[in-house]
């Protein structure tokens, strides 16, 4: 984790919930990236999400996208300030942008990326001077149940 401590039940609480999207998305052929959104004043989940980008034809149905788009649907609200946002992956550049653009509050993510990431690896959205907002991150979080998922999937594919 690169801010803060250790993580608390409810932070393992909401990862495991992206982990299930996550193994919904192997199990349709998708990469399994699962994401929430998470009200951080109330603990309701305003999406959860996992990648559509198969089923939809579409490069850009990242979990991410797909979850920032319904949580300001649910929010009725383009900015999600009050907002935390866990998804099993380190976001790439793309979602890393939209997450910025979103003001998220705080953002949690499970394995690191170090090929297409866009947090720690890869053009470290978040600390180049065009960032519009930057949240508090949390890396790492239950990161070998991420990783392992993501390996499994890609390991049947081979």
């Amino acid at each position: 984790m690169r801010v803060g401590a250790k993580a608390g039940k409810a932070e393992m609480t909401f990862m495991e919930r992206a982990l299930i999207e996550g193994r919904k998305a192997a199990s349709q052929g998708e990469v399994p990236v699962g994401c929430l959104i998470v009200d951080g004043n109330t603990g309701e989940v305003l999406a959860r999400t996992a990648n559509r980008t198969e089923e939809l034809g579409d490069p850009t149905a990242h979990a991410e996208m797909l979850a920032l788009s319904e949580a300001t649907r649910s929010a009725g609200a383009k900015r999600l300030t009050e907002c935390d946002l866990y998804v099993t992956l380190e976001p790439c550049p793309m979602c890393a942008q939209a997450i910025s653009f979103a003001r998220i509050r705080r953002l949690y993510f499970g394995a690191y990326d170090p090929k297409g990431g866009g947090v720690e690896h890869g053009p470290r959205i978040f600390s180049q001077p065009s960032s519009h907002h930057t949240p508090q991150i949390y890396g790492g979080l239950a990161e070998t149940d991420c990783a392992d998922l993501l390996t499994d999937f890609f390991e049947k594919r081979r």
